[in-house]
C-alpha cells in the first residue's frame, strides 16, 4: 500500500525517533509499504518519520546510481533496510552535494557530509550488520539517518539561506506545492 509522505512542517519530522525491537507490530507490512511508497515517489530512500512513524527504520535503494556510464561504484547493488542504525567512524574528508527530500518537494540544497562512514544496523531478518560505506551510498544513509534524528536538509544550510527558503517551506506546509506522489500536509484541514 502506498503511504502518504509527511510534508515539511509536521512535528514528526523534527522528533528523534525511537528504537524498535523484533516484536514491533506489522513490521514486515510497514517495510513492504515503505518500499512501494518510495518507488512510487521516485525516491532513493524513505525513513519511518516520513510516513508518520517515529521509529528508527529506513529503506534505501541507490542501485540505479551504480549502473551506466556515470556509475558510482558504491551504489552497485546497494539496497538496504536499516533498523536502529548507528553511524560511527566518520571520515575527516567531507564533500558537498545537492540533496533533495521527498518531504520537501521542489527544494534541493547543498549539504556537506563525510565521504565515508561505518554503520551498524539490523536488517529486515534482524541480523546485526556492520559495514563501511563511501561515496553516494554513504550520503544516502546519512540523509536517511538524519530523518531518524529529526534533522532535515534545511537544517544543514546557513541561517541566511534558510530565511530565503522560508516562503517556499511555508507553502509546502500549507500544501501549496505540487508533488507527483501522495502527501500528508500538516496545515491542511482534514475532513
Amino acid at each position: 500500500m502506498i503511504l502518504p509522505i509527511v510534508a515539511y512542517g509536521d512535528p514528526v519530522l523534527k522528533t528523534e525517533a525511537k528504537d524498535i525491537d523484533q516484536d514491533h507490530p506489522e513490521l514486515d507490512l510497514l517495510i513492504a509499504n515503505m518500499w512501494e511508497t518510495m518507488y512510487e515517489a521516485d525516491g532513493v530512500g524513505l525513513a519511518g518519520p516520513q510516513v508518520g512513524q517515529s521509529i528508527r527504520i529506513f529503506v534505501c535503494d541507490g542501485s540505479p546510481f551504480g549502473e551506466g556510464e556515470k556509475a558510482d561504484p558504491s551504489c552497485e547493488g546497494f539496497k538496504r533496510v536499516m533498523i536502529n542504525p548507528v553511524i560511527f567512524d566518520e571520515s575527516e574528508e567531507r564533500t558537498e552535494m545537492d540533496e533533495g527530500c521527498l518531504s520537501i518537494p521542489g527544494i534541493r540544497e547543498a549539504v556537506e557530509r563525510p565521504v565515508s562512514i561505518s554503520v551498524e544496523y539490523y536488517n529486515a531478518r534482524w541480523e546485526l550488520i556492520e559495514e563501511r560505506l563511501s561515496g553516494l551510498a554513504a550520503r544516502i544513509v546519512q540523509h536517511e539517518n538524519d530523518h531518524l534524528d529529526g534533522v532535515l536538509i534545511t537544517d544543514h544550510v546557513n541561517p541566511m539561506r534558510r530565511r530565503l527558503l522560508h516562503g517556499k517551506l511555508r507553502d509546502i506546509g500549507l500544501g501549496k506545492v505540487p508533488a507527483d506522489y501522495r502527501m500528508r500536509y500538516p496545515s491542511v484541514k482534514r475532513k
